[in-house]
């Protein structure tokens, strides 16, 4: 009788101990991701803010500070992690461990202001906006690269980029200004060579006609019209550096939608209607289709142009002060009838 009691004892004991090493083998190896997804882990992150991330994607986020203690595990590495469904704590420990991290894919298009671009760059990488404008205004790194707190935006070349989540704005720098020197290859420089500009001219160019024009067919015409005006020592008297000039007055979020006689006298050197040959530096971040149409613009014999009304976003050019001033005139005409005078 003794014996049967101590084998049922034991058997007892066993199950037990099967019970409780399966629930532990379960913490740590079980498949506990029950859906796939990103997570970010911030550089000031604890255990804490892993395991409140956690529980979207596990029923058991607990578990995570069991497996961490076991593994000795008290600092997650920043970035940007992906989860797979059917992953175990294990798994999640090792990977934020490893420092493993997913590279994140951004983009950023014509920008008007460092400002501006700086809150698109805080919006996909960890890097704060404050933060990001002190580094790029740095004055040594201006003055090593021929930059000013103006000019430097030039340096960014609207595209889509990898980086880690966690890149320092250091480092997203100086990445943006080797990506600037590979954008300026031997074929750019060549052209802007024969152009008789220099990249800086070129960029500050295709800024204008960046705002001149949204569409891409019209850029090449529209630079090939204000290079004419280059050569001929004429003002370039291009609406969006007076814009330009209004936002410097009123703010970079003031709209304008007409340019009104009175802004015509406006001192600013960004002024090119009192003003002969280009700005100091661009007005705004020109695409790589702005910048090329400067590089390849097209060689016509005009020199005026004017908002069309019969073909709406596109532009009426003309060779003649006659012909220009009947296409102004019904585009004056055509914004009074709609009453749009700002």
């Amino acid at each position: 009788m003794n014996k049967k009691i101590l084998y049922i004892a034991a058997a007892i004991l066993f199950l037990v101990s099967a019970i409780i090493g399966f629930n532990y083998y379960q913490k740590i190896f079980g498949k506990t991701i029950t859906k796939k997804g990103a997570i970010f882990i911030g550089s000031n992150y604890h255990l804490m803010d892993v395991k409140k991330i956690l529980t979207e994607f596990t029923t058991k986020p607990e578990d995570f500070f069991y497996v961490a203690e076991k593994k000795k595990f008290t600092k997650p590495k920043a970035g940007k992690y992906v989860l797979k469904e059917g992953m175990s704590m294990n798994d999640v420990v090792n990977l934020l461990r490893s420092g493993n991290q997913t590279p994140v894919k951004i983009s950023f298009n014509n920008q008007d202001t460092l400002e501006k671009l700086a809150g698109r760059i805080a919006e996909q990488l960890e890097i704060d906006s404050i933060t990001f404008l002190k580094v790029i205004k740095n004055p040594q790194f201006l003055e090593k690269n021929n930059f000013s707190k103006k000019s430097v935006l030039g340096m960014f070349i609207p595209n889509s980029y990898e980086f880690y989540w966690n890149t320092s704005a250091e480092k997203f720098r100086d990445k943006m200004l080797r990506e600037y020197k590979r954008f300026w290859n031997s074929d750019r420089l060549e052209k802007a060579k024969k152009l008789k500009l220099s990249q800086e001219e070129v960029i500050t160019l295709a800024s204008i006609v960046q705002k001149e024009t949204a569409k891409k067919i019209e850029r090449p015409i529209v630079a090939g019209l204000y290079l004419n005006r280059l050569k001929s020592g004429w003002p370039l008297q291009a609406d969006p550096t007076i814009i330009y000039c209004v936002k410097e007055i009123k703010g970079q979020d003031y709209v304008v939608k007409r340019v009104l006689t009175k802004d015509l006298e406006i001192k600013s050197p960004y002024n090119t209607y009192k003003n002969r040959g280009l700005p100091p530096t661009l007005i705004a971040m020109p695409d790589i289709s702005a910048i090329d149409g400067v590089l390849n613009a097209k060689k016509h014999n005009y020199l005026y142009m004017c908002a069309s009304v019969d073909n709406i976003g596109y532009h009426a050019f003309s060779s003649s002060l006659r012909q220009h001033n009947n296409n102004a005139a019904k585009y004056h005409f055509w914004l009074n009838k709609r009453r749009i005078n700002r």
